[in-house]
C-alpha cells in the first residue's frame, strides 16, 4: 500500500491544518494533497519568499495563511503541528476545545509504521549517537530482508517512506524535546544520552524540558538505556516501567549495582575497553557475564562523549549486532558533518567546524575532544541557558575566544566574572568574526568553531551556519 493511501485510511476525509510549513512538514502537505483532503497551511513567512513546491500546492488547492497571527483561527478537524510550535498556544487550544485533533508528522509516522522502531534523545550527543546505531544495524542487516531507516530529527522525513515499510525493518529516530512533548506513543527501544539545561527560551523550566524527554519511553517502550553519570538521567529512573541498561566511562559496575540494584545489564570504559556486563540465573543463583566489545582504540571519533555515544549505540542494537559489526564501523566512521569536522591546514593552523554544538556542554565535549588549545568562535542564539559552565570551559581550555552573534555581551560578561585568563575578543559579524579568527591565529594553532548555541539569530539552521564557516575558511589564499 502506497503512504499516501496508508494516510488516507487513517484520517478519511478529515480537513487539516498543517502549522508550520518547514522540512518535515511539506513532504506531509504534500501527501494530505494526494489524499485529496481539505488543507490549509499555516506560516508565519510571507507566501513570496516561499519555494516552488509552495506554489505549487497552492495551485493544487492547498489555502496558506501567513503573518504574525497565523495561529490565530485555526478550522480543522486534524492538527499537524511543527515541532518548533508549542501545543498551548491560544489558537491551537481553542482548536482542540473545538474538538481538533492535535497531531504532527512523526505523530502519524509512528502510528502507521509496521518497522520496529529504536530511537534517541538527549541534550548533547542524539546525533552522532543516532548515526552509530543506523550503521550499525545496516551493516548487520545488509543483503537480508531487513531494512533500516534513519530519520527524526535527522535525514529525510519517513512518512513518505511508510508504505514500502514491513514489519522486518527497524527504523532508527533522533527525537527532539519538541517532538516527544505531545507523543503518545514510545519507540520499541530507547536511549537517553545525557540531560542538561537546553532550549529553555522554549520550554517554561527545566522540569518540563526533562518531561518532555521522557515520553520517549513512558507509552509502550521496553527497553530504555541511559547515562549513569547523569543524575538527571538516573532520577528518571525511578518510576520508569522499562527494562533498564547503564553505561558509564566512570564508574564501575558495583557502583552502578549500588545504586541500582535489578540492573540486568551495563556498559562501563575499563584499561580503554567497552565491556558488557550481563546478569542471568544458573541453577537459581544470579550470575555475571562480561563482554568485551570494542577497544576505544579502534574508534576514529576523538573524546570521551564519543566513546559514550558508542556505548550507548550498542546498547540500542545489542542482540542484534555482532561484535565484529561493531569493530568494523568504529574503524570506518569519521562522524557526522559539523561536530568537529576537520575544514583544512592552512599556514600551520588547523580549522575545525563543530556548528553542531548547540549549548555549553557539546562545546566542553568538544573542548575535551582536542588534544591542544584552540582559539573557538561562540556564540548566536540566546536559548535563556546558563553561560557559566562554558566560561569555565573556556577558561581551561581555550587559547582564546571570539564572540559573534546575540549572544556576545552576554557570554563575555560571564567570561569576565569566571576571570579567565584567555583572550576575548568581540565581533557580531559572523564572516568577520570568522576572518578575525584567522588574523589571531599562528602556526600551530587550532580554530574551533563551537557556538555554545542555537544558530537562528543569523541561519537557517546549524547545517546553514556550519556550512557558511567551511565556504569562509576554504576561501581564505
Amino acid at each position: 500500500m502506497k503512504s499516501a493511501e496508508m494516510i488516507k485510511n487513517r484520517i478519511g476525509n478529515a480537513r487539516c491544518a498543517v502549522l508550520g510549513f518547514g522540512v518535515s512538514n511539506i513532504p506531509l502537505v504534500e501527501l494530505l494533497a494526494e489524499c485529496g483532503n481539505d488543507i490549509t497551511v499555516h506560516d508565519k513567512c510571507d507566501f513570496e519568499r516561499l519555494d516552488a513546491r509552495a506554489k505549487g500546492l497552492a495551485e493544487r488547492g492547498v489555502r496558506f495563511v501567513f503573518g504574525e497571527d497565523y495561529l490565530a483561527h485555526i478550522d480543522a478537524d486534524i492538527i499537524f503541528r511543527s515541532p518548533g510550535i508549542r501545543p498551548d498556544y491560544p489558537g491551537i487550544v481553542k482548536a482542540v476545545e473545538n474538538g481538533a485533533e492535535l497531531s504532527s508528522e512523526m505523530e502519524l509516522f509512528l502510528e502507521l509504521t509496521p518497522a520496529r522502531i529504536f530511537a534517541i534523545t538527549g541534550s548533547d550527543g542524539k546525533t552522532t549517537t543516532t548515526t552509530i546505531s543506523y550503521k550499525l544495524l545496516e551493516k548487520e542487516f545488509e543483503n537480508t530482508d531487513t531494512n533500516v531507516y534513519v530519520g527524526g530529527n535527522i535525514g529525510t522525513p519517513l512518512l513518505s517512506k511508510v508504505g514500502e515499510m514491513t514489519d522486518h525493518d527497524i527504523c532508527v529516530l533522533e527525537l527532539s524535546s519538541f517532538q516527544l512533548f505531545t507523543m503518545k506513543r514510545s519507540p520499541e527501544r530507547a536511549v537517553i544520552t545525557n540531560l542538561s539545561p537546553n532550549h529553555l527560551d522554549w520550554h517554561k523550566d527545566m522540569d518540563e524540558y526533562v518531561w518532555a524527554k521522557t515520553n520517549i519511553y513512558k507509552h509502550g517502550c521496553t527497553h530504555l538505556t541511559t547515562n549513569f553519570d547523569n543524575e538527571t538521567c538516573i532520577k528518571l529512573l525511578e518510576d520508569c516501567p522499562c527494562e533498564i541498561t547503564l553505561f558509564s566511562s566512570k564508574s564501575t559496575e558495583q557502583d552502578m549495582r549500588a545504586r541500582i540494584p535489578n540492573l540486568k545489564s551495563a556498559f562501563t570504559l575499563e584499561y580503554g575497553l567497552i565491556w558488557e556486563l550481563m546478569s542471568y540465573k544458573h541453577h537459581g543463583k544470579e550470575r555475571l557475564c562480561n563482554n568485551c566489545v570494542l577497544s576505544t582504540e579502534k574508534i576514529l571519533l576523538p573524546g570521551t562523549h564519543n566513546i559514550e555515544n558508542y556505548m550507548a549505540a550498542i546498547s540500542l542494537t545489542n542482540g542484534l549486532v555482532s561484535n565484529e559489526t561493531v569493530r568494523y564501523v568504529a574503524t570506518i566512521f569519521k562522524g557526522v558533518e559539523h561536530r568537529l569536522e576537520f575544514v583544512r591546514e592552512l599556514d600551520g593552523v588547523k580549522y575545525y567546524n563543530s556548528s553542531i554544538d548547540s549549548s555549553p556542554s557539546r562545546t566542553a565535549a568538544a573542548l575535551s575532544a582536542l588534544t591542544e588549545k584552540p582559539i573557538v568562535i561562540c556564540g548566536g542564539y540566546d536559548k535563556n541557558i546558563p553561560f557559566e559552565p562554558l566560561a569555565k570551559s573556556l577558561k581551561e581550555k581555550a587559547k582564546a575566544v571570539i564572540l559573534t552573534g546575540a549572544t556576545a555581551e552576554k557570554i563575555h560578561d560571564v567570561i569576565l566574572k569566571e576571570e579567565a585568563n584567555i583572550g576575548v575578543y568581540i565581533e557580531k559579524d559572523f564572516e568577520k568574526a570568522v576572518g578575525l579568527s584567522r588574523e589571531i591565529a599562528k602556526k600551530d594553532d587550532t580554530v574551533l568553531l563551537s557556538p555554545a548555541c542555537a544558530s537562528f539569530d543569523a541561519f537557517k539552521n546549524f547545517m546553514e551556519r556550519g556550512n557558511r564557516f567551511k565556504e569562509i575558511v576554504n576561501d581564505f589564499k
